[in-house]
């Protein structure tokens, strides 16, 4: 497999695996006291599984502004250290928040929130740029979306930010953002359980790379079977945009059904299921970049060792999209 993926029109090559740090931002919540975290985490644990990363060859690291309020930032920006300028750091904005009472209370679409949220990402990393900064409001009108878009491209020339990106699983908001020059990716959910081809096909159309959320459904494409005793953990008590966890007690059963379904060939060549469901995703589209998340050095090596094995093959691509019926 090719060591390196670009990302999008910028020319950035980052690692072809990216990790995800929503989890290592630890607990948090909305004001209706929805735990919006994966539970509580060892902050000297997600720096060790940082520093393993780095040591696998993973460069790419995408986190926000809310996670855990301010939190995963600050861990991210503790474990990388010196080695920044070997990275390349994605970052999110739009979402409001106590970073004391630990609270998502609000969002913030405007222009001059922007450069507010920029700037205090900035100080939480610990450093003087972003390498690609990300609209975090996946519905947020387009209007809005189109003067953020310009709106970055100042950022750009200012040279805090080298690329940006909307996060949003709607294409039509996507080609917005695609408009500007240095716009070089869209993010996005894909997992073997939710394709997304018109997403896809619209990375293609215009160059930009496939950043991919929950690319192990939330656990569920990692083994993860029983639902979480951890009351700080969103699964424990799945919002509606959570698929795949039904009240909170377990996984759905139709899901793991379809996993089943398709568990030999994701772990054919010695992977494991999430390997198998990583595999998947660099086999769908060369523009793919999927960012599990982690909170230890095990996850971390487990995630990172399904590079080595690389992508499924296009004809184990047809027969899952045979057996699922797609």
């Amino acid at each position: 497999m090719e060591t390196t993926r670009t990302l999008g029109r910028t020319g950035i090559e980052v690692s072809p695996l990216g990790f995800g740090c929503w989890a290592i931002g630890g607990e948090w919540q909305d004001v209706g006291g929805q735990p919006l975290g994966w539970g509580k985490v060892d902050d000297d644990e997600s720096v060790r599984a940082v520093h393993r990363a780095l040591d696998l060859g993973v460069t790419f690291f995408d986190t926000a502004d809310v996670y855990g309020t301010g939190h995963s930032e600050r861990v991210l920006g503790r474990a990388l250290g010196k080695r920044r300028d070997d990275v390349v750091v994605a970052t999110k904005w739009g979402n409001l928040f106590d970073e004391r009472t630990r609270v998502l209370n609000g969002q913030d679409a405007s222009v001059e929130h922007l450069r507010e949220a920029l700037t205090a990402s900035l100080t939480r990393l610990g450093t003087d740029y972003v390498d690609l900064y990300q609209f975090h409001l996946s519905d947020a009108h387009p209007e809005h979306g189109a003067r953020l878009r310009d709106a970055c491209e100042e950022l750009v020339r200012e040279g805090l930010v080298r690329a940006y990106a909307w996060s949003t699983d709607d294409p039509a908001r996507a080609a917005v953002f695609a408009e500007g020059e240095h716009c070089a990716a869209v993010q996005h959910a894909l997992n073997v359980m939710q394709d997304a081809p018109e997403m896809l096909a619209l990375c293609e159309e215009l160059g930009l790379a496939s950043i991919n959320r929950s690319p192990l459904a939330m656990g569920l494409l990692a083994g993860k079977r029983q639902g979480p005793k951890d009351a700080g953990d969103i699964r424990s008590k799945p919002p509606a945009w959570l698929p795949g966890f039904g009240d909170g007690s377990g996984a759905d059963p139709e899901w793991l059904s379809r996993i089943d379904a398709v568990n030999a060939i994701l772990t054919s060549n010695g992977r494991t299921l999430a390997q198998g469901a990583l595999a998947w995703i660099w086999a769908r589209s060369p523009r793919t970049i999927p960012i599990p998340g982690f909170r230890s050095v095990a996850q971390a090596e487990q995630n990172a060792g399904a590079i080595e094995k690389g992508p499924l093959t296009a004809e184990q691509l047809t027969e899952i999209n045979a057996i699922l019926e797609r």
